[in-house]
């Protein structure tokens, strides 16, 4: 399989600015023979200013921005693509807006098969799992599927978030705990802000700054350090589902 995937927790993080944690990342994953990159900003409001902003950044690391919002034909603009980045902002959103916009078969396809890199950010890196019931964010449109690209056999909760005995709801590990309730539901990796997972091939490795938890359904979550090898989860979820 020929996917390269750098699938990032979060754009900003804290003491710096949108994806200044991640830009040496970004140069290495895209490299030197990608010119241009599709952007892909369905997942805000303001699709202007969101490629403003992305185009600016992109920018400063030599590349340049296309936004498929742009395009008279977003599926053609998929099909001619050098690279793509998907961007952050409300999970639900985007993805309705690819499947509107009839990109996820051919998003897929040009990932998979064409070994086209696809870079997401929170919720672009949610929609590039299995299905994006582990978002965080409120469903404030409804997409006609939950099912998300499907680049990885897994799911992703970004911007994870440890219990804080100060908080009385919900964390976000009951919240994952609840998902696994149900039955076939895939491993889900939560990744700490300052945290991205690089998947080469067959190959999937954790880089960042911070810890990611893998959690599986019927068994004690684990933590994993960056560096960390993760490519037993690209075949059929790994040991922890066998």
């Amino acid at each position: 399989m020929k996917r390269r995937l750098l699938l990032v927790s979060n754009s900003t993080l804290h003491g710096s600015g949108y994806l200044g944690h991640c830009q040496d990342n970004i140069s290495v994953f895209f490299g030197k023979d990608v010119k241009s990159v599709l952007f892909v900003p369905y997942a805000l409001h303001d699709r202007d200013a969101y490629t403003r902003t992305a185009r600016d950044k992109f920018k400063t690391l030599g590349y340049e921005l296309e936004s498929i919002h742009e395009a008279s034909d977003p599926v053609e603009a998929v099909r001619k693509a050098e690279g793509f980045f998907i961007g952050g902002g409300n999970t639900f959103r985007l993805l309705k807006s690819l499947y509107d916009n009839k990109v996820v078969s051919e998003i897929r396809r040009r990932v998979l098969e064409d070994g086209v890199p696809y870079m997401g950010s929170s919720a672009g890196t949610n929609v590039a799992t299995v299905s994006i019931s582990t978002t965080n964010d409120m469903p404030i449109v409804f997409p006609p599927s939950f099912s998300a690209i499907g680049l990885v056999p897994f799911n992703i909760n970004p911007h994870y978030l440890d219990p804080d005995p100060g908080h009385g709801g919900e964390t976000r590990e009951q919240r994952i705990t609840q998902y696994h309730e149900e039955p076939d539901t895939p491993q889900v990796l939560a990744l700490r802000e300052g945290s991205m997972l690089l998947v080469e091939g067959n190959r999937a490795t954790l880089l960042g700054t911070t810890k990611a938890k893998l959690f599986s359904r019927g068994r004690p979550s684990v933590e994993y350090d960056p560096g960390s090898d993760l490519s037993f989860l690209l075949t059929d979820g790994g040991p922890s589902s066998s």
